[in-house]
């Protein structure tokens, strides 16, 4: 008779983050574990007013509801394992994603007289493809959880100091929209943050169902990286294109209205002899006619292995002016955190290496 096979005992479950639930996520839990409703306001407040870095700390739980959550949660929050800095100032932080310590992902505080701007990622890698950015390049690797998101945020020496996020790190938001919309959920909602919702901006490449929910769940600022006008010339660089024609993209949004505190705004790289001419200019007024909006010009940041250049300057505020002269509000947005790869279309966790 054949023996009985051996007992394996199952590993135990790890522990589930705090950081990233909601509100409504925090009295499912409570309920859940017996513990009265009012606990999870209790822990919502320890996590992102007080912003503890252990369950113990949350001294207002009663002991045994501490103990329940030390043996199923922990708090979530892990700090940066590198940071570099620029010349300019500008920091760039190196973070493990929770579930898969060999990917990282990075992070780029930005500080600016007043404004303290925090550029957070959603994913590591990405899956757009678009042949100019170096975090596309590397592939995709897996989309972060709220935790993960937020962690960026909340772990950083200059948390406090924060003004603005930006969702314009690695990944594609509108590709990982679920766990986007809960940390902006977090960092808006009156037991999260409790920021106004113009202090933060997502971007999107123009994932059309992803972004017309993220319009109708959303009040924060969007940005679209649009880089060149014409169909065939942009889906050369971003083939994302093929599935969501930009033009496409703008007809949505012109169903919304952006003359309140909402902002769209229009990201444009510029690269020498691609996209930076008076047809490219003339395309894009026409384009974008009438629809409330701004165009910010981004110098390209070369990389190895890439057949790109940037425009130069004279280029650049050339097509500026021809912009603002045919009515598009533009700029040329300052360069931050080349000299450590921390500048748009840069960040690819080169420090995991």
């Amino acid at each position: 008779m054949d023996s009985p096979m051996p007992h394996t005992p199952s590993a135990p479950a790890a522990p589930q983050p705090l950081l990233g639930m909601t509100l409504d996520q925090l009295q499912h839990l409570c309920a859940a574990e017996g513990m009265p409703r009012f606990t999870a306001k209790q822990i919502a407040d320890w996590l992102y007013n007080k912003q503890v870095d252990t369950i113990d700390a949350m001294t207002n739980l009663s002991l045994k509801a501490r103990r329940r959550l030390n043996e199923i949660c922990c708090v979530g929050k892990s700090g940066p394992v590198n940071c570099q800095v620029s010349a300019d100032g500008t920091k760039k932080y190196l973070f493990q994603k929770s579930d898969d310590p060999q990917q990282y992902i990075e992070a780029v505080f930005i500080p600016d007289a007043d404004r303290a701007t925090l550029c957070v990622s959603c994913q590591a890698g990405c899956r757009m493809g678009c042949r100019f950015c170096v975090t596309g390049q590397q592939g995709f690797h897996g989309s972060l959880s709220a935790a993960d998101i937020l962690n960026q945020i909340f772990s950083i020496p200059e948390s406090r100091r924060l003004t603005n996020i930006v969702f314009m790190g690695m990944g594609e938001p509108m590709d990982n929209l679920d766990h986007v919309l809960r940390a902006t959920e977090v960092l808006t909602a009156p037991w999260g943050l409790g920021w106004s919702p113009k202090r933060i901006t997502v971007s999107t490449v123009g994932i059309i169902p992803g972004l017309q929910r993220f319009l109708d769940q959303s009040q924060c600022h969007v940005a679209v990286s649009l880089h060149n006008p014409f169909a065939a010339e942009r889906e050369q660089i971003m083939p994302m294109q093929r599935a969501y024609p930009i033009a496409d993209v703008v007809a949505l949004l012109r169903q919304y209205d952006w003359s309140g505190q909402r902002r769209i705004s229009f990201e444009y790289t510029m690269f020498r002899g691609l996209n930076d001419d008076t047809r490219h200019a003339a395309e894009l007024v026409r384009l974008l006619k009438g629809l409330y909006c701004r165009v910010n010009l981004i110098r390209f940041h070369s990389s190895p292995d890439t057949p790109f250049r940037t425009s130069t300057p004279q280029a650049m505020e050339r097509f500026r002016d021809y912009l603002n002269a045919h009515g598009l509000t533009c700029t040329i947005r300052a360069s931050r955190g080349e000299d450590i790869m921390a500048a748009c279309g840069l960040l690819a966790g080169h420090a995991a290496e």
